[in-house]
């Protein structure tokens, strides 16, 4: 019966093209039907590969047995050979009388609302309800377990949606031995599992193994140049992750303690400290230990590579994966912003107005679709040109005129981008902008230059601020210390003027 195999093959091929096609000529409105419809598509194309496998299978006839078939039919009496395969159907049938029969046609036949069970059933199980069928990242479990990290500052949810992909200073001050515990271990493969199942959910027609082989590859590569960030063996000998700065190069920098200070006396009194002997002597342990000729594997011994090796590769991996998803991410973030001004009831209204937007959905009540439709059909009436509010109408005019968003708020660093009302042009100093423009210019400390918007001011402030910082430490550096009898440090001045009027 391999004829009919193969007939069956060749039909079952058309029939899975006819339903791509069918469902790629739509364009559903829903973000939720789009991926039932791309999640669909790509649970045929993989059907397609499977019995295209086997009819080339059928055609290679390694074990004859289609040459075979073909001969008997084509020599002798057909109607024997007729008989004989209905005798086959008959016994196969007297003995699976209960064998349903599968109709091609209707298995992948678009269905048309109401036609048995939702289509959809599998996207709302796929996705959390933060995630919003895969528009934002839901981070709060991993949020919690990096918070009980060691050594690990504490910041908020929108600070984490920053820095989740960073895994060296500033942002994580980590040394080595903290990274090679087990709870960062599986905090770090927990992270880039659910970054790598986010983008599988929400990218099902990508060639996403393609894209993971070459991440594995690219950390291979940078592996043996020794050029992973936060895992080379300079690292490795000061026990931190990241690259080892020489600060500001205003002050002076302690080489073993890793700081920069701005005053020489400072400096020269933090020599006798306990904790900066400790750091002299674990540096200079690590420093021999690294030189000698018995280890010469910068990465330490075979367990400890392998252990840094994994947790390297997961790092890698989220990383790039996080590159992938910035659009997702900064989405992310300003739902969270949002979301947290709104109150409970906004909240609720929110998530009833996403299920009224398919009619669908079992949430969604069955008098609402004719009332959603005539209130999406009917033209808004917005005469004043208002900004828009959640629920897609007119904010009220007093709130307009409350907030001053009539105001213009031109800003000449970030190339003359004009901000609307007081609140966006206070928010805009803080953001990458901004901030990025003001780089530009050549400033590195933004924090001073709220409300400058001008490009010739903030030269002409940054400039003093550089000439400021020039005179006060030419002007530290000239002070004279003096020591009463008691042991009072103090400058020369005030020790002059104590001393004429007897206080010493």
């Amino acid at each position: 019966m391999l004829l009919e195999e193969q007939r069956f093959l060749h039909e079952d091929l058309e029939r899975l093209e006819q339903g791509i096609s069918d469902r790629v000529a739509e364009d559903p409105r829903h973000v939720r039907d789009r991926l039932n419809r791309n999640h669909q598509v790509a649970g045929f194309l993989d059907r397609i590969q499977t019995q295209s496998a086997r009819l080339l299978s059928i055609y290679h006839d390694t074990e004859g047995l289609r040459t075979k078939e073909i001969q008997s039919i084509s020599t002798g009496d057909p109607f024997d050979e007729f008989y004989k395969q209905m005798g086959e159907i008959k016994d196969f049938h007297r003995k699976y009388p209960n064998e349903p029969v599968e109709n091609l046609e209707r298995a992948y036949k678009r269905k048309a609302p109401g036609e048995g069970e939702s289509g959809t059933a599998e996207i709302d199980n796929m996705f959390t309800g933060e995630e919003a069928f895969g528009r934002f990242l839901d981070l709060t479990t991993l949020h919690e377990e990096y918070l009980n990290l060691p050594s690990i500052k504490r910041v908020s949810y929108l600070q984490y949606l920053l820095m989740f992909d960073n895994f060296g200073p500033p942002h994580m001050n980590l040394k080595r031995a903290d990274k090679n515990t087990d709870q960062y271990f599986n905090y770090v493969g927990r992270l880039a599992e659910y970054l790598e199942s986010f983008l599988r959910r929400t990218r099902p027609l990508e060639d996403l193994d393609k894209l993971f082989t070459s991440i594995d590859q690219d950390f291979e590569k940078a592996w043996e140049e020794n050029t992973v960030p936060g895992w080379t063996a300079d690292s490795h000998a000061t026990g931190l992750t990241g690259p080892i700065t020489e600060g500001t190069g205003e002050g002076i920098w302690c080489a073993d303690c890793l700081k920069e200070f701005k005053n020489d006396n400072v400096y020269k009194a933090h020599l006798g400290g306990k904790k900066h002997l400790k750091n002299a002597e674990a540096r200079t342990t690590n420093t021999n230990g690294s030189s000698t000729p018995n280890n010469p594997n910068p990465h330490g011994t075979t367990v400890q590579k392998l252990k840094d090796r994994a947790i390297a590769e997961r790092e890698h991996r989220t990383a790039h994966l996080a590159t992938l998803l910035t659009p997702t991410r900064t989405d992310t973030r300003i739902n969270v912003e949002r979301r947290q001004g709104m109150t409970e009831r906004e909240r609720q209204q929110e998530l009833d107005a996403l299920f009224a937007s398919d009619p669908l959905l079992p949430h969604a009540h069955p008098g609402s679709n004719s009332d959603s439709e005539s209130d999406s059909d009917e033209k808004i009436y917005n005469p004043l040109k208002l900004p828009l509010a959640w629920d897609g109408k007119p904010i009220p005019y007093w709130l307009y005129k409350l907030h001053g968003l009539g105001v213009e708020h031109p800003c000449e660093i970030c190339g003359n981008f004009v901000y609307m009302g007081r609140r966006a042009f206070d928010k805009h100093f803080n953001e990458a902008r901004h901030i990025y423009g003001l780089k530009c210019l050549g400033v590195t400390n933004t924090s001073l230059f709220r409300e400058i918007t001008g490009i010739e001011d903030a030269l002409k402030l940054w400039d003093k601020i550089q000439r400021d910082r020039v005179r006060e430490r030419g002007r530290g550096e000239g002070v004279v210390q003096m020591e009463d009898k008691e042991g009072n440090v103090m400058p020369e001045k005030v020790y002059w003027d104590l001393l004429k009027q007897g206080l010493l």
